[in-house]
């Protein structure tokens, strides 16, 4: 019989459980034990899932309280000295997470190119890796308890350290990988004693184009494991792994899992010679979006696969499931014949329970489910709804000229600084404030129609006033009106423009507690009207200084959203950016002189091999050239990007030509900025000062450290003090006591650098 399994499953709960019970045991509502026990909770209704999907393997240690990356780095005792002893205890989880009273956070970014976010393990040279896997023991124990056969998950020795940091300047982290294989064989040696039979290894380094040294490696660390059961299933995903398919084919492994949704063709690499025992798991549905299997077209890839195989072949998703929402059932209120075309992580399992059924019993035993799911894919192909004839004109009309400014920075700086008067090191935020437990309720009453339409405007517009008066009286230089009428950056737009369509509980893990509820793209899109002309015109009313317009640019627009695929994404990021574009003018024809266009997903959708980056580059470059380059050289364009790897493309962030951008630094102890220096970013930019993910109010010294380094990196005439990111998921009282250190800092900063205000603005000032 077919096994089918998945990588990974949803952790957060149907109603986002684990979420509430984290927020709840952080204000100290509850204690860990009440957390642990919604934790056991989680985890056993995920199990009974799986089984009743048809699993005979459940899967174990994708659980986690905030991120497996963080639990390996306890798991294997590669935790910073910086934050002292933390043992295995849960509380040592948050320290690390989310920062101590004298500890920043450990620095956090994308999960490859997904927007799941990873918290960074700082390995030092002199720490040595000892095991404690007794967390992961006990959840395998846990299902055993309940009668399942767990399939432990672990991320790889060496994509765990791969993407993990040194702490120790010049110290490579490769040199401990057969350190850390030994740890990691004793712990195979454990999972054994367990009667765990197979355990699943991730390595999504593999996908990437490795240096040659890493690929290398490969081969010695294997051999360290080779020697202890339980059986070993490499999963790679993401993209296709064939390029080093001579490098796993020689591994001691007993089984190999690939992306057939990402990288079809791939199999082909390692069909001829895949070891008589090992298995071969097809990653055939897709666990990165949310539209329904086409089964016929997905049979016609396996059958073959099947022939040559038989029980050998095992049926998954393409990747964990953590990047799709957990159940279809709960959206009872969305549209049917769109709710036809989809399937989140439980109508995925059944979808691979149809395959597996069609390969043992043939096509015939699972009919019925077939021309359903034939029936949705035709209705999704002829839709009327889906394609706007004047949509895919406008895009078929754009003229490369339409993709840049007028004028180049250098003549639109002056343009712009005589407008505005700015003194330096403008102060500013990246956009959001605090959602108030107010302003949450007074959005969900409008949205329930418990509230009028005025009544609702009137709400927002205290809401905004309170956040100007706020800012005036902190002395900010360029004002925000703060989003109180904004749920998330990306749904907020999306609800306004045509081609998307919303859920109400199809909740993704972002990073820790943080949930997304991602739009979805099903059509062609365009702005029926404007979406923030007149909340921005109320906001500027309010005050004599500059007031941004907030937007969220096309590229993370399309990155945080599912994403139709029955159009190329190139084609659809077009039809953003000229919805985008459209506002930009608006805003700009209504007085609005400084815009602020996000892109915090620029880098993170860039395919993972950069052989292909260029391509990918030009698309996402284009695409906010075609939403700013309309505006007069006086406009200010910002830019925000945060928590990614923005090193290796800072040509094509300067090719963006944005007149200020702003980035997350704090964390890295402006790591980041120091490349932008190396660069010579030739526009302004705003290095932050304040780590906003963290509950640790920074004080006026730590942000004059960190301004200290911003000006021995970046010419002062070009540098913005501003925080990491935006302020939503924090409250006031934290919040007013960051932002007004950090503008005392900002204001000892310019004093500090009087004398140098005469310096040239292409040199860097010494604090």
């Amino acid at each position: 019989m077919t096994t089918i399994h998945t990588l990974g499953y949803p952790r957060i709960g149907a109603q986002r459980e684990l979420k509430f019970a984290l927020e709840a045991c952080w204000r100290g509502e509850t204690d860990v034990a009440a957390l642990e026990a919604c934790g056991a909770r989680l985890r056993t209704a995920n199990w009974q899932r799986q089984q009743n999907a048809g699993l005979t393997r459940v899967t174990v240690g994708d659980f986690s309280f905030y991120d497996p990356m963080l639990d390996h780095a306890r798991m294997f005792g590669a935790t910073p000295a910086r934050f002292g002893e933390l043992g295995n205890r849960l509380d040592a989880v948050f320290a690390l997470a989310r920062g101590t009273p004298s500890q920043p956070a450990l620095d956090m970014t994308k999960w490859f190119d997904t927007n799941y976010h990873y918290l960074v393990p700082e390995i030092e040279a002199d720490t040595p890796f000892r095991l404690d896997a007794s967390v992961l023991l006990a959840a395998v124990r846990e299902a055993q308890a309940l009668g399942h056969a767990p399939k432990p998950v672990l991320i790889g020795p060496l994509s765990f350290l791969y993407l993990s940091r040194s702490a120790t300047p010049g110290h490579g982290l490769l040199a401990r990988a057969a350190e850390l294989a030994e740890c990691y064989a004793s712990l195979l040696a454990e999972l054994a004693g367990l009667g765990v039979e197979w355990v699943q290894i991730d390595e999504p380094i593999l996908a990437l184009e490795l240096p040659a040294d890493w690929l290398a490696a490969f081969a010695p660390v294997y051999a360290h494991l080779a020697a202890q059961g339980p059986k070993r299933l490499l999963a790679t995903y993401f993209d296709s792994v064939s390029a080093h398919a001579d490098v796993i084919l020689k591994l001691p492994i007993d089984g190999l899992h690939l992306d057939l949704v990402r990288a079809p063709a791939q199999v082909q690499a390692f069909l001829p010679r895949l070891p008589a025992h090992w298995v071969l798991s097809a990653g055939i549905v897709d666990g990165r979006n949310v539209w329904r299997c086409d089964l016929d077209a997905a049979l016609a890839v396996l059958q073959p696969l099947h022939a040559r195989l038989g029980d050998r072949l095992w049926l998954a998703p393409s990747c964990s499931l953590l990047h799709v929402p957990l159940t279809l059932q709960q959206e009872t209120r969305l549209d049917v014949e769109l709710r036809n075309w989809l399937a989140f992580a439980d109508e995925k399992l059944a979808e691979l329970a149809v395959l597996a059924r069609a390969l043992d019993h043939g096509a015939d035993a699972v009919a019925a489910e077939l021309a359903v799911a034939r029936a949705a894919c035709q209705s999704r192909q002829h839709s009327p709804r889906v394609q706007v004839n004047a949509v895919r004109e406008r895009v078929a009309a754009i003229r490369p000229e339409m993709a840049r400014r007028a004028s180049p920075y250098a003549r639109r700086a002056p343009a712009q600084r005589k407008r505005f008067q700015l003194p330096l090191l403008p102060t500013t935020t990246i956009g959001s404030f605090p959602q108030t437990p107010a302003i949450r309720a007074l959005r969900a009453a409008w949205k329930r129609r418990e509230l009028g339409e005025l009544a609702y405007l009137g709400g927002v517009r205290e809401a905004i006033a309170d956040a100007i008066a706020r800012q005036e009286a902190l002395g900010f230089d360029v004002l925000v009106h703060g989003e109180a009428e904004r749920n998330d950056m990306v749904e907020f737009f999306a609800d306004k423009l045509c081609g998307f369509a919303f859920t109400e509980h199809a909740w993704v893990q972002s990073y820790g507690s943080r949930c997304v509820k991602p739009p979805l793209i099903f059509g062609d899109v365009w702005r029926p009207e404007a979406m923030t002309v007149d909340t921005a015109r109320y906001a500027q009313s309010l005050t004599a200084k500059p007031v941004k317009g907030m937007l969220t640019g096309p590229v993370t627009m399309l990155q945080w959203s599912f994403v139709r695929d029955d159009l190329p994404r190139e084609a659809v990021l077009k039809q953003l950016a000229l919805a985008i574009r459209a506002e930009v003018l608006d805003l700009e024809a209504a007085g609005i002189g400084i815009i602020q266009i996000d892109e915090p997903a620029f880098r993170e959708g860039l395919p993972l091999k950069e052989s292909a980056w260029r391509a990918a580059l030009a698309a996402a470059v284009q695409a906010f050239g075609l939403a700013a380059g309309g505006v007069a050289d006086e406009t200010q364009i910002h830019t925000h990007m945060c928590y990614s790897e923005f090193n290796t493309v800072l040509p094509a962030i300067a090719a963006m030509d944005a007149d200020v951008i702003t980035i997350e630094t704090s964390r890295s102890n402006m790591a980041l900025l120091d490349a932008f220096g190396e660069f010579e970013y030739p526009n302004e930019i705003g290095p932050g000062v304040y780590d906003i993910h963290s509950p640790r109010i920074p004080s006026e010294a730590d942000m004059l450290h960190l301004l200290e380094r911003a000006c021995s990196v970046v010419p002062v005439g070009r540098l913005w003090v501003n925080p990491d990111c935006g302020l939503k998921t924090r409250g006031w009282p934290e919040t007013e006591a960051a932002l007004a250190a950090m503008v005392r800092a900002a204001h000892a900063m310019r004093a500090r650098l009087a004398e140098h205000i005469s310096a040239p603005a292409s040199e860097p000032v010494s604090a």
